[in-house]
């Protein structure tokens, strides 16, 4: 009986042994031994149960410091997949291989967000794939934080020495994303000089912005509020002028504004409307090689204008709920319309209109090769369907045309960033 209860015991000290050495491969093959000494002829069950500690509780030790093991397990092995990720980021930002962007359109059929670029006509560079490694690097210490967290309550020795072991790997990789920016920059004179040619440029229009600001100061005195016109000369995704008020619930309306641009290919974005939870309640967008489109609720209209000759063209568009009958007039003709855009879906309150920009998401979000490039005036806003003779009027510049009753064009409504300017309207006076 004696030999049998030794026999017992020399079992579950090798048991525990192994156990604790197959923990210890996954932390770098490093094998560790915990030992406890154990008088010459004491015997050895006696003196691991000498605590009184019953036999279930110590099959019940023995299962949670498995179980413990083989979360642990779990987590390198996580770990490890977020280190190759981090190895191919690496390869790809050495090899400047930037991913090409897709063909979308708006309403989750855009580009990924990660590709977009402050300026369009600039090429993308390594610099976009160094903001993700960064970011996973972020990602990374902060589950090692939570790893650090499960060490301080389990005060278990597998999790100290993965925490070791993954703080020694985040160290070795922020050194080698180190080495590989400096090795880009002084191997890729090009590419410095590409970024130092795009920091001159946005400092240049900053700097034309306020000059232009301050000459407008001087020229508001001898300007009516209504007769300006906005100016976006570039395709970035930080120049745009947000509306101060909101749009009110409508079950119909008109949308009229004069347009000048020669963007190839597409002039852009003349306004988004966005509201909680539909980034695409009210847009006006030519994107890439698509026709003009409105979109409603994110639902589609093609509309038939032709306007990028770099000349201006008035535009208006209109609209009822009631089986989503919409009208196009281009010039004060009429140029299209159709049916079953949106029907019986009033356009939502409570929202955010901006000029110049779509939104993906409330108030931002904006897309550089989505910006409007080129001027536009006179944007008016109805919640009614306009005649064909007032938007003749419109188009004509006649002394008998309507402003907008939901929105009217004027200076004091506007907030203007990024360095679109404001110039006296010219369209009307060249037609008088």
């Amino acid at each position: 009986m004696q030999a049998a209860k030794k026999g017992m015991c020399w079992r579950l000290f090798l048991f525990s042994c192994l156990l604790l050495e197959s923990s210890s491969q996954d932390f770098g093959g490093q094998t560790q031994f915990i030992c406890t000494s154990v008088p010459k002829d004491m015997d050895i069950c006696a003196a691991t149960l000498q605590n009184s500690v019953p036999g279930e509780d110590l099959k019940t030790t023995v299962m949670q410091l498995r179980e413990t093991v083989l979360q642990q397990k779990e987590t390198i092995m996580n770990q490890k997949e977020t280190i190759r990720e981090l190895t191919s980021k690496l390869a790809r930002c050495e090899s400047q291989s930037g991913a090409e962007p897709v063909d979308a359109r708006p309403g989750g059929r855009r580009k990924d967000a990660g590709t977009k670029n402050t300026m369009g006509d600039v090429s993308r560079g390594p610099g976009d794939t160094l903001t993700q490694l960064s970011q996973t690097l972020q990602s990374l210490k902060q589950r090692l934080e939570n790893l650090e967290q499960f060490s301080r309550s389990n005060n278990s020795v597998q999790a100290n020495s993965l925490k070791d072991l993954l703080q020694s790997r985040i160290d070795d990789l922020e050194k080698q994303v180190l080495s590989r920016v400096n090795s880009i920059e002084e191997g890729k004179p090009g590419l410095r000089n590409e970024t130092e040619q795009r920091g001159r440029v946005e400092s240049t229009l900053t700097s034309l912005h306020q000059r232009i600001t301050d000459l407008e100061k001087g020229q508001r005195e001898n300007r009516p509020l209504d007769k300006f016109q906005l100016t976006f000369p570039l395709r970035t995704n930080y120049m745009y002028a947000k509306v101060k008020k909101s749009l009110p619930e409508m079950y119909a309306l008109t949308v009229c504004m004069w347009l000048k641009s020669n963007a190839s290919p597409g002039v852009g974005t003349p306004f988004s409307y966005a509201v909680p939870g539909q980034a695409n309640e009210l847009v006006l967008i030519e994107w890439g090689n698509n026709p003009m489109e409105i979109l409603i609720n994110d639902k589609v209209a093609k509309l038939p204008f032709l306007i990028n000759d770099g000349k201006w063209h008035h535009i208006c568009v209109t609209w009822t709920t009631r089986d989503g009958v919409w009208e196009a007039f281009q010039d004060g003709v009429k140029r299209g319309s159709g049916e079953n855009l949106a029907p019986y879906h009033p356009i939502k309150p409570q929202g955010l209109l901006i000029l110049g920009q779509e939104q993906d998401t409330l108030g931002g979000g904006f897309d550089a090769t989505q910006a409007f490039v080129g001027d536009l005036a006179n944007f008016h806003i109805w919640d009614r369907k306009l005649s064909v003779g007032e938007i003749y009027n419109l188009a004509t510049c006649s002394s008998k045309a309507q402003v907008g009753n939901v929105f009217a064009w004027m200076e004091t409504s506007l907030d203007i960033y990024g360095g679109a300017s404001k110039w006296t309207f010219e369209a009307c006076r060249q037609l008088n």
